[in-house]
């Protein structure tokens, strides 16, 4: 499967810049997949406005792969991507798979996920971790020859590599790479990306999105220039990839679309600018910053079983859970930053989405 594979109006759309959830797991008490609220979960990114769903990917929790979740959880996404109708009638949807593991386990998984539909895999690293560079590309051009590739710099602090710019500028250097992921939360490793993708002459081909779920707002605000033969190459990161989005996602499609109006517009609002540091305090208690984000899945969980889509905030790893204080930061966002959550909507149509 190649990008011309993609269907047009997909591409335009992951082109333009959207939002994409990292699909959090529904467990029940038993830490068992709970299908009726992982079904749930999908139709309210739909209904929220999302522009695709990331399935598999570390929000989903890694851990799948061991208990023989990946590929159910895969195809339930897919089956109700293609059977719900949400709010405002069907539109393109970018599908998105993690692809994980070495590189047998990887062209695998990209294999299942071509097969169920999905249209790009977006290829975590953290498992050649001590690998040199060209097995690192090796591995990379293996799985391109499958499907459609997400490039994905994953921080450190849960399971990333430290990727310098000679890996990104040969990464998307691989035809079939459409767009990377940066989510290292880390301004420097952020800019190795960005001058890999310049240097490689890849702009053109290779959309941006933002993971850094700590610096959204100004990632999508502000463009970055790299020099290139002597001239400036202009590049801006079009959407987001993100787990944050997986939480108060109504509201994560209405402040992308602020931030795309603003800059077609040349003029951002300093209200606007101003967002970035609130929308970080929140992402601050989601992802347990205090704690080294020990409980960063948990504290999207907590969110959602507090609006009554989970029922709790089991993980496959019953070590995985809030840390102490961080209930307690949860609630403070939440009261603090009203505009950015969406109880209301959430409200309104849960019922809708758990019948």
């Amino acid at each position: 499967m190649q990008i011309s594979d993609i269907p047009a109006d997909v591409l335009a759309l992951l082109r333009q810049g959207t939002v994409i959830p990292a699909h959090l797991l529904a467990l029940d008490a038993q830490r068992q997949l709970d299908n009726r609220r992982q079904r749930a979960l999908a139709r309210y990114y739909l209904d929220a406005g999302s522009g695709g769903l990331a399935v598999g990917v570390h929000s989903t929790q890694f851990a799948i792969r061991q208990v023989g979740l990946y590929e159910p959880v895969l195809a339930l996404a897919m089956q109700t991507a293609r059977e719900w109708i949400p709010l405002g009638g069907r539109r393109p949807l970018v599908m998105v798979a993690g692809l994980a593991g070495g590189t047998a386990q990887a062209v695998a998984e990209a294999g299942i996920a071509r097969g169920l539909g999905y249209h790009a895999g977006l290829l975590s690293l953290a498992a050649l971790k001590g690998a040199g560079e060209d097995e690192l590309i090796t591995h990379c051009q293996a799985v391109a020859q499958v499907m459609p590739l997400i490039g994905f710099y994953l921080q450190p602090a849960v399971g990333g590599l430290d990727l310098p710019v000679s890996f990104w500028r040969r990464f998307a250097a691989i035809h079939n790479v459409v767009a990377i992921k940066m989510a290292p939360f880390n301004r420097y490793r952020t800019l190795d990306v960005v001058r890999g993708v310049v240097q490689a002459q890849a702009e053109d081909r290779i959309t941006l999105y933002t993971g850094n779920d700590d610096h959204i707002v100004l990632d999508l605000l502000l463009p970055f220039v790299v020099r290139r033969g002597g001239q400036d190459v202009t590049v801006r990161i079009q959407g987001g990839l993100l787990g944050h989005w997986s939480v108060w996602t109504q509201r994560a499609v209405q402040l992308l679309q602020r931030l795309q109006a603003a800059r077609s517009q040349g003029a951002i609002p300093s209200e606007l600018l101003a967002l970035d540091s609130r929308v970080t305090d929140c992402n601050a208690a989601l992802f347990d910053v205090a704690n080294n984000f020990h409980g960063c899945i948990a504290g999207c969980h907590e969110v959602l079983r507090r609006q009554g889509l989970l029922q709790g905030i089991w993980c496959l790893d019953p070590d995985e859970g809030l840390s102490p204080g961080q209930a307690e930061e949860l609630t403070r966002v939440h009261d603090e930053h009203p505009d950015l959550h969406d109880d209301a909507f959430v409200a309104q149509h849960r019922q809708r989405w758990l019948a």
